[in-house]
């Protein structure tokens, strides 16, 4: 198995991103000894991708983007706003020489039509991904697609959902995004998901079920693990757990409860955590 250990800027930060903000969770990222950080992406995309891709040189970090498409970016209902935000994120991306870009790629975070997802809908999804991974693919960049669970969500929940609009879009490009906190809701275990992605698996958000510290909650890693280990899994591994000691975060990921371990011990124990599960 080919792994890169990542810290996404959420490990460090709230998701809004100032330019002094990410520079801090560049540094702190490389500081506790991981391969890469995943620079999320501003909606707005207010961000200088060429100082940021200094700092990562400077810090010789590796780096991934993400980009969760807001409610007036809802594929479904917003088309070609969703395309044209995708495309702004894919040259984000580029400017920083990344050559991925995942994230909630398929319907507006929080954005519901009171009924599940139709077949004309699945049309209108997978035209856009078609339009998205060609100008990606002219970028080198694979787009990786994240299920996320029902109380954020219609569209896509489990990876089979994001496997059958992968499919009829025939992009090659195109891959899947876990994130074992959503798993933990919604598929039945953490062994089949994988097995069933394969070689599309690219990208994967570690977290705990309380967004914690990996082992001291439900997820199954054993059976993750092996999973990974079944497909000769070559990609990346995330950290995207918060901790409450981040000013602002309890708030914009609805972090109620005190998170008994601060930023940096989350960071450094949830990646001794991985290696010994690997080693």
């Amino acid at each position: 198995m080919k792994i890169k250990f990542g810290a996404s800027l959420l490990s460090w930060i709230t998701p809004l991103w100032t330019a002094e903000a990410g520079h801090y969770a560049i540094q702190k990222t490389a500081q506790a000894g991981f391969d890469m950080i995943e620079i999320l992406l501003p909606n707005s995309m207010d961000f200088d991708a060429a100082a940021v891709k200094k700092q990562l040189r400077e810090n010789n970090l590796d780096v991934a983007c993400s980009l969760n498409l807001p409610k007036e970016a809802h594929i479904p209902f917003y088309p070609k706003e969703a395309l044209a935000l995708m495309q702004k994120g894919l040259d984000k991306a580029a400017g920083v020489e990344a050559t991925f870009l995942g994230g909630v790629l398929h319907g507006g975070i929080g954005v519901f039509s009171g009924n599940p997802l139709t077949d004309a809908e699945k049309g209108i999804i997978t035209d856009v991904w078609g339009q998205a991974a060609a100008y990606a693919d002219k970028l080198g960049i694979t787009i990786g697609i994240e299920p996320i669970n029902r109380y954020e969500s219609y569209v896509c929940n489990t990876a089979a959902n994001v496997i059958e609009l992968i499919a009829k879009t025939g992009a090659a490009n195109l891959a899947v995004h876990l994130d074992t906190f959503h798993m933990n809701i919604e598929e039945n275990n953490f062994y089949d998901p994988v097995i069933q992605s394969g070689a599309l698996l690219k990208h994967i958000h570690i977290t705990e079920s309380n967004r914690g510290m990996p082992g001291e909650g439900t997820v199954n890693w054993d059976e993750l693990f092996r999973g990974l280990e079944a497909i000769n899994f070559e990609g990346n591994l995330v950290l995207e757990n918060f901790s409450s000691s981040v000013p602002g975060m309890q708030q914009a990921v609805s972090l109620w409860q005190t998170s008994p371990h601060n930023a940096q011990d989350l960071a450094v124990g949830s990646l001794n955590f991985l290696k010994q599960k690997l080693a």
